[in-house]
């Protein structure tokens, strides 16, 4: 698991205390494309740019899709900075 994807890990882990939470780095299905080189050359990354969260915790619910997806983001600002695409599956 790259840096990054271990911080998004620990970072939803800490603040959802999840019942299930899958962090896949999908950037390898998109080395190819002509802006994956320039987001690593951007942001000097090791190419982890492209990740599906599935996240599963007590604390969405009640939550709307919306909620749900504005406090994980909330949560991984951070890192968000640093990726390019991100795709979430949040329920509780």
């Amino acid at each position: 698991m790259g840096k990054i994807a271990a911080a998004i890990k620990e970072k939803l882990t800490i603040a959802f205390n999840p019942s299930q939470l899958e962090v896949r780095d999908e950037s390898h299905k998109h080395a190819g494309h002509a802006g994956h080189a320039a987001h690593a050359a951007e942001h000097g990354s090791s190419g982890e740019s492209h990740f599906h969260v599935i996240i599963r915790s007590e604390k969405f619910d009640g939550l709307s899709r919306l909620a749900k997806h504005r406090a994980v983001m909330e949560v991984l600002d951070e890192e968000m900075k640093l990726i390019h695409a991100f795709s979430l599956d949040a329920d509780c």
